[in-house]
């Protein structure tokens, strides 16, 4: 991890999970401190405060989230879980399986594509 330590890391995964269902198996806090790494730094701070917004929230479920849902915090947050998740990512040593298997997506040129995240400083 580069950016997210481990409380932040615990509470992104969290709030994905909550947020996307079924998306913690992926380990989605590794593809989102790839890329809080690779922001311009206000990007970055902007990203860091919408999850430390949301932190507290964790612990009320997704009845807690639902009452923010309309805010910039949740709105980024959410975009970022959902790319986390939908772009088959699955980090190093997660169970998986990617949400490609898990909603059957697999037309022919999609199952011969070979993921490389590499870009992101993760896997190979």
């Amino acid at each position: 991890m580069k950016v997210l330590d481990d409380h932040r890391s615990t509470v992104v995964r969290s709030l994905c999970e909550l947020i996307v269902p079924g998306s913690a198996r992926v380990q989605p806090e590794v593809y989102i401190d790839a890329l809080l790494a690779r922001m311009p730094g206000a990007d970055r701070a902007v990203a860091l405060a919408a999850i430390a917004a949301l932190a507290p929230l964790v612990a009320g479920g997704t009845e807690a989230l639902a009452e923010h849902a309309l805010t910039p915090e949740f709105m980024l947050v959410r975009a970022l879980a959902c790319e986390a998740f939908y772009s088959d990512f699955v980090a190093p040593g997660a169970p998986g399986p990617g949400a490609w298997a898990e909603i059957d997506f697999a037309p022919p040129l999609a199952a011969r594509l070979q993921k490389d995240w590499s870009y992101l400083g993760v896997g190979a």
